[in-house]
C-alpha cells in the first residue's frame, strides 16, 4: 500500500481499513492504513498526552460514579476518540491519527483503571478498612502496572499472529471511527449533546441540587407487599441502549423474579413468624418494607446466582483460557524484543528488560510496603493471579468483546482462592480479610487494564501506530487515573456514603460477602445456594446467566430505565425501513450518545459531591434546591414523565442519525 503524498491524516480519508483488517492473515504481511515507513507524522506529542490524561480522569470519574451505582462500567475508547478528534482536527485543525489514536489509548486506560477498582476497593470502605490515599494509588497502579506490563510480550502473538482469528471488536471499531476522522465533527456533537443533557437532567432532580423532580418515582403494590419503581437517570437509560434489548430484558427478568415473586412468597410465609429469620436478627418479617427484605434475604441469593454464573462464564471461556497458555511460551520467546531501527516502527514494543524489571519492582513494592498489608505470600498470589488472568482476559476479549470479559468472576476466583490459601496457612481475624481484598483489589485491577490495553493494541495495529508508544501511554494514563481515583472514591463516600442506596456498590458488596463467608463462615449459606441453584437453572434453559444473575442481585429499580434503553436499541435494530449500513450508523451514534449522557450525570454527580462535602467542612446551610407548588406524588409523576421524553428525545436522534439526516 503506497504512502499519502503528505504525513497528515486529512489525505487517507475515503480510503478506510483495507479488507485485510477483517479477514484471517499473518498480521506481519498486513499494511496498516499509516504504513510502517511513514516516520514523520506526529503522534507521541505533549497535546495528546495532556488530553489523553484529562479525558482519562473524566471518563475514569464517570466510570466510577455508575459502577458505585449500578455495578456496571462502560468503555470509553470511541468517546475519547471522537472528542479527541473534534479538538484536535475539528478546532486546532492539524491533528493526526496516530495522535488521536494516543488520546484514546491514554484515556481508555483511566476507565479501565476505575472499573477495576469500584469492584473491590470500596468493599474496604464498608468493612471499616479504608485505605488511604497512598494506598489506594499503589492499589490502583501496581495493578495497572502489572496488567500493561504482562500484555507487552503476549502483543506480538494475540495482536500481530493471531489476526483475524482474534478480532477484538472493540478495537477494530475503534480504528473504524478514527479512520472515518472526516466525520469527527457531526459524531462529536452526539457526545457532547449527551454531556449537557445528562449535565441538566441530574441538575433539576438531583436532590443535592434544585430536586424539581424525584429520580425515583415508585408504584407501591401492597397487596404483593412489594413495590415496583424505577430510577429515573439517563445514565441507565444509556447503558440499556450500549448493551441492548436481550442483556437488558434479562437484567429485567432477574429483577422480576426477585420482586414480584421471592419478595412477595418471603412476605407471606413470613408474616405469621413471632420470631426473626436469620440472616435478620431483631426485625420480624411482618415489621419489614419490601426494600428491607430485599437487603436481609435477596441480595444473599443474588450474590449465589452472581457468584455461580460468574464462574460458568469463566469455564465457558476455558477453551481461550488453555489456548493462551498454550501459545504463552511462543509469545514470550517472540515477545518484546523489537527495538528501534531492526523492526518496523509499526512493530517496536518497550524491551523485554523494561518488563521484567517492571514486574519485579511491583513485586517489590507489593510485598515489601506496610500499608499493603500483604507481605509474601500476598504478594506471590497478586502476581500469579494477575498473570494468569491477562492471558485469559487479553484472549477472550479478542474473541467475544470487552463487555463479556468475565472480570467478576475472575475476581472472586482470586478472591476464593487467595482466601482459602489464608485459611490453610492459618490467617484469619481482620488483617487476613484486608489482605485478601487487596489482592483481589489489584487483579481486577490488572485485568480489567489488561483487557482494555489488548483492544488499544489492535487498535493500534489496524491504523498504523508505534506499539511501544502505545504501552508508554497506557503507563501514563495508568499513573495519572491513580491519583485521582482514590480522591474521586473519598468525595463520593463523604458525600453520599459508599454502600448507601446512592451508592450500593453492588460489586464490592459481593466481594465482600465472598472473603467474610470463607474467612468468617458465617454466610447464610441456604440462600447463597439457592441463588447459585437459581443460576444453574437459567444456564440450562440457554440464557446468560450472569446478567439475569445481577439483575436479581441489583434492585429492580436500576433493571426497568435499563430496560427502556435496551427499547430503543431495539427499535432501531427492528426498523425495516433502514439498510444495515444505517443501522450501523445508528448504533454508532446511539453510543457516543449514551456515553455523553453517563459521563455528563457522572460528572455533575461527583461536582454535587464536592459542594457537600466543602458545605459541611465550612459549616454551611445553604441547599440550591428551588421551592415549587407540586407535592411528592407529581414529583414522582414530573420524574416518570421526564425520563419518557429524554427517552423520546433520544429514539429521534437515534433513527434521524440511521436514516442519514443531520442529528
Amino acid at each position: 500500500m503506497p504512502a499519502p503524498e503528505q504525513p497528515t491524516s486529512s489525505t487517507r480519508q475515503g480510503r478506510g481499513l483495507p479488507a485485510e483488517a477483517y479477514r484471517p492473515l499473518d498480521g506481519r504481511e498486513y499494511q496498516p492504513y499509516v504504513p510502517a515507513a511513514e516516520q514523520s507524522m506526529a503522534e507521541f506529542t505533549l497535546r495528546a498526552v495532556v488530553l489523553g490524561a484529562i479525558l482519562g480522569v473524566v471518563f475514569g470519574a464517570a466510570n466510577a460514579y455508575l459502577g458505585l451505582k449500578v455495578g456496571m462500567t462502560v468503555t470509553a475508547s470511541i468517546p475519547v476518540s471522537v472528542i479527541s478528534m473534534a479538538i484536535l482536527r475539528g478546532l486546532l485543525k492539524n491533528g493526526t491519527i496516530l495522535e488521536n489514536n494516543i488520546v484514546q489509548t491514554i484515556g481508555s486506560s483511566g476507565e479501565s483503571l476505575a472499573a477495576g477498582i469500584i469492584f473491590t476497593v470500596p468493599a474496604l470502605i464498608m468493612m471499616g478498612m479504608a485505605p488511604g490515599l497512598g494506598t489506594m494509588f499503589l492499589i490502583a497502579s501496581l495493578g495497572g502496572l502489572l496488567g500493561v506490563l504482562f500484555m507487552i510480550p503476549l502483543r506480538r502473538w494475540l495482536i500481530v499472529k493471531e489476526h483475524g482469528h482474534l478480532p477484538y471488536p472493540e478495537g477494530t471499531g475503534c480504528a473504524e471511527v478514527l479512520v472515518a476522522g472526516e466525520e469527527g465533527g457531526s459524531k462529536a456533537r452526539n457526545v457532547f449533546a449527551g454531556l449537557v443533557v445528562g449535565f441538566l437532567y441530574k441538575l433539576g432532580m438531583d436532590r443535592n441540587a434544585f430536586a424539581l423532580w424525584s429520580d425515583a418515582p415508585e408504584l407501591g403494590l401492597h397487596k404483593l407487599r412489594t413495590a415496583i419503581g424505577m430510577d429515573a437517570l439517563p445514565s441507565l437509560v444509556g447503558v440499556g441502549f450500549i448493551i441492548g434489548p436481550r442483556i437488558a430484558a434479562t437484567m429485567l427478568a432477574g429483577g422480576m423474579l426477585a420482586w414480584l415473586v421471592l419478595i412477595p412468597l418471603i412476605a407471606v410465609f413470613g408474616d405469621g413468624l413471632a420470631h426473626p429469620i436469620y440472616p435478620a436478627v431483631d426485625t420480624l418479617i411482618s415489621a419489614m418494607e419490601p426494600g428491607d427484605i430485599w437487603s436481609k434475604y435477596i441480595r444473599y441469593v443474588g450474590a449465589g446466582a452472581v457468584t455461580f454464573c460468574g464462574l460458568v462464564s469463566l469455564a465457558r471461556n476455558m477453551p481461550a483460557m488453555l489456548g493462551g497458555l498454550k501459545g504463552l511460551g511462543k509469545a514470550v520467546s517472540s515477545g518484546a524484543e523489537g527495538v528501534a531501527g531492526k523492526r518496523p516502527r509499526t512493530d517496536v514494543d518497550l524491551s523485554l528488560r523494561t518488563v521484567i524489571l517492571g514486574a519485579i519492582g511491583v513485586a517489590l513494592a507489593l510485598w515489601l510496603v506496610p500499608s499493603m498489608h500483604l507481605g509474601l505470600v500476598g504478594a506471590v498470589l497478586v502476581v500469579v493471579f494477575t498473570f494468569f488472568f491477562t492471558v485469559v482476559s487479553s484472549r477472550v476479549v479478542g474473541l467475544v468483546g470487552g463487555s463479556s470479559l468475565p472480570v467478576s468472576g475472575m475476581t472472586i476466583s482470586a478472591l476464593l482462592g487467595t482466601s482459602l490459601v489464608f485459611v490453610a496457612m492459618g490467617f484469619e481475624g481482620e488483617l487476613a480479610k484486608m489482605a485478601a481484598l487487596t489482592v483481589g483489589a489489584v487483579v481486577c485491577v490488572g485485568i480489567s487494564t489488561a483487557g482494555d490495553i489488548s483492544q488499544d493494541l489492535k487498535t493500534g495495529f489496524l491504523v498504523g501506530a508505534t506499539p511501544r508508544r502505545q504501552q508508554q501511554g497506557e503507563i501514563i494514563g495508568v499513573l495519572t487515573a491513580a491519583v485521582f481515583i482514590g480522591l474521586i472514591l473519598n468525595v463520593l463516600h463523604a458525600a453520599f456514603g459508599i454502600g448507601s442506596a446512592e451508592l450500593p456498590a453492588p460489586q464490592a458488596t459481593l466481594m465482600r460477602l465472598v472473603v467474610e463467608g470463607v474467612l468468617d463462615g458465617n454466610l447464610p449459606w441456604t440462600l447463597v445456594f439457592t441463588g447459585a441453584a437459581i443460576g444453574l437453572m437459567v444456564e440450562m434453559l440457554g440464557v446468560s446467566g450472569l446478567p439475569f444473575a445481577v439483575g436479581l442481585y441489583l434492585p429492580m429499580s436500576l433493571s426497568v430505565p435499563v430496560m427502556l434503553g435496551g427499547l430503543i436499541r431495539g427499535a432501531l435494530e427492528q426498523r425495516k425501513s433502514l439498510s444495515e449500513d444505517q443501522r450501523k450508523e445508528g448504533r454508532e451514534n446511539g453510543v457516543l450518545l449514551a456515553s455523553g449522557l453517563i459521563a455528563g450525570e457522572a460528572v455533575l454527580g461527583i461536582v454535587i459531591a464536592v459542594f457537600i462535602v466543602t458545605r459541611e467542612r465550612l459549616g454551611l446551610s445553604w441547599s440550591p434546591a428551588i421551592p415549587h407548588p407540586w407535592g411528592a406524588g407529581m414529583e414522582g409523576l414530573l420524574g416518570f414523565l421526564l425520563l419518557m421524553g429524554l427517552a423520546a428525545w433520544f429514539t429521534g436522534r437515534v433513527l434521524s442519525a440511521g436514516k442519514g439526516e443531520k442529528p
